[in-house]
C-alpha cells in the first residue's frame, strides 16, 4: 500500500497569459488537463491516498479531480511557495503515523512509463539521459545506486537528468531529511530543494536506485505545452466526422465543438463548445468555448473564450482575450 504526493502550486509564469485564469496544471493538451493524463496513470495503480500541494486558484484543481476521479484525496495549500521541498514537507504531518512509502509525482510533467514498475521495496528516481544536464537536476551513480544529486550543475559529471518521479519506501527518513534542511534554512537557488533532502537521504546509506524514463513530457512553456500536444495526441486522438470540414488525424474533438469550413490538423486539440469557422488550423491548442474565425493558425495556443479574428500565423492568445486583425 502507497501515496501519492502531487505538487501542484506552480504559478506558471512562463505560460503566461495562460494562466492569469487556469492553474498550470489545468492547462489542456489533448484533450484534457494535464494533472488529468497523470490521474490516468495512476488510477491503474490505485494509490491509499492522493495529497496535492495546490496555490492559488487551487479550488479549481480540487474540483476538477473530485469530479472527474474517484480517489481519496487531501489537498493542502502553499500560500508562499518556497520549492519542492518546501511543497512535499507539507504533508509530513500525514506520514508520521502510517510511514506508508511514497510515490511523488510533478503536477506539470507527465511521463509515459508504466507506474506499477516503480511500485516496491526499494527507492528509485526517474532519470531521462540529456544533451543538457545543466538545466535540470542531475544524478551521479556508482554500481547501480545514485551517490550524488547536484540541482543545476555548472560542470555536470554525468548526463541523467530527474525528470520529476520518485518512489520512497522510507517515506520517515526523507520527511525527517527534509524537516532537517528547512530547520537548518538550507536553500539551493534560493530554495529548499527535494534533492537537497534526497541527497541527505544518501548521505544516511538509504540505497536509491534509477528508474530510466524514454517519454519525460515536460509542460513548463508553451512551446513544451504544444510538443505535448503532438505527442499524447498519437494516442489519444479522438473526433467525429463533420460536413464540409477536413480533418487530418491525429487530432482531438470534443463533441460539443461547432466547425464550419474549415481544414482542422495534424495535431489539434479542440475544447468543448469551441467554435471554429472558415480556418486552417495545425498543431495547435484551442481551448473551450474559444471562437476562432478567418484564421491560419500553426504552432498556436488560444485559450478558454479567447475570440480571435485575424489572419495569422502563430498567436499565443490569454483567457477571455479578442484579437480582430485585417
Amino acid at each position: 500500500m502507497f501515496k501519492v504526493i502531487i505538487p501542484a502550486a506552480g504559478e506558471g509564469r512562463r505560460l503566461k497569459p495562460h494562466t492569469h485564469t487556469t492553474p498550470k496544471v489545468l492547462l489542456n493538451v489533448a484533450g484534457k488537463p494535464i494533472i488529468g493524463h497523470i490521474m490516468d496513470r495512476l488510477i491503474e495503480i490505485n494509490p491509499d491516498e492522493v495529497f496535492v500541494i495546490v496555490g492559488v486558484q487551487g479550488e479549481q484543481i480540487e474540483k476538477y479531480l473530485r469530479n472527474n476521479y474517484n480517489l481519496k484525496f487531501t489537498f493542502v495549500e502553499q500560500k508562499d511557495p518556497k520549492g519542492l521541498g518546501d511543497a512535499v514537507s507539507r504533508v509530513s504531518e500525514y506520514f508520521i503515523k502510517t510511514k506508508s512509502p511514497v510515490l511523488i509525482l510533478l503536477g506539470d510533467t507527465i511521463v509515459d512509463i508504466n507506474l506499477a514498475d516503480l511500485i516496491g521495496k526499494e527507492n528509485y528516481i526517474g532519470v531521462k539521459k540529456v544533451d543538457d544536464p545543466r538545466r535540470f537536476g542531475v544524478v551521479e551513480t556508482a554500481n547501480g545506486y545514485i551517490i550524488k544529486i547536484v540541482e543545476k550543475p555548472i560542470e555536470p559529471k554525468s548526463n541523467l537528468a530527474i525528470v520529476g518521479v520518485y518512489y520512497f519506501v522510507n517515506s520517515e527518513l526523507l520527511f525527517e531529511s527534509l524537516q532537517k534542511i528547512i530547520k537548518e534554512d538550507r536553500k539551493t537557488r534560493g530554495e529548499y530543494q527535494l534533492s537537497d533532502a534526497i541527497q541527505e537521504m544518501i548521505d544516511a546509506n538509504e540505497k536509491i536506485k534509477t528508474f530510466p524514463v524514454e517519454y519525460w513530457l515536460d509542460c513548463g512553456t508553451p512551446e513544451a505545452l504544444i510538443a505535448t500536444n503532438r505527442y499524447l495526441l498519437q494516442t489519444t486522438h479522438y473526433f467525429k466526422p463533420r460536413e464540409k470540414v477536413v480533418i487530418i488525424p491525429p487530432v482531438y474533438v470534443d463533441d460539443s465543438v461547432m466547425i464550419e469550413d474549415s481544414v482542422i490538423g495534424p495535431f489539434v486539440s479542440i475544447g468543448a463548445e469551441a467554435e471554429i469557422r472558415n480556418s486552417i488550423i495545425s498543431d495547435s491548442i484551442i481551448n473551450q468555448r474559444a471562437y476562432v474565425e478567418n484564421c491560419l493558425l500553426e504552432s498556436s495556443i488560444v485559450s478558454e473564450s479567447a475570440v480571435i479574428r485575424a489572419r495569422a500565423h502563430h498567436v499565443n492568445l490569454g483567457a477571455f482575450s479578442e484579437l480582430e486583425l485585417g
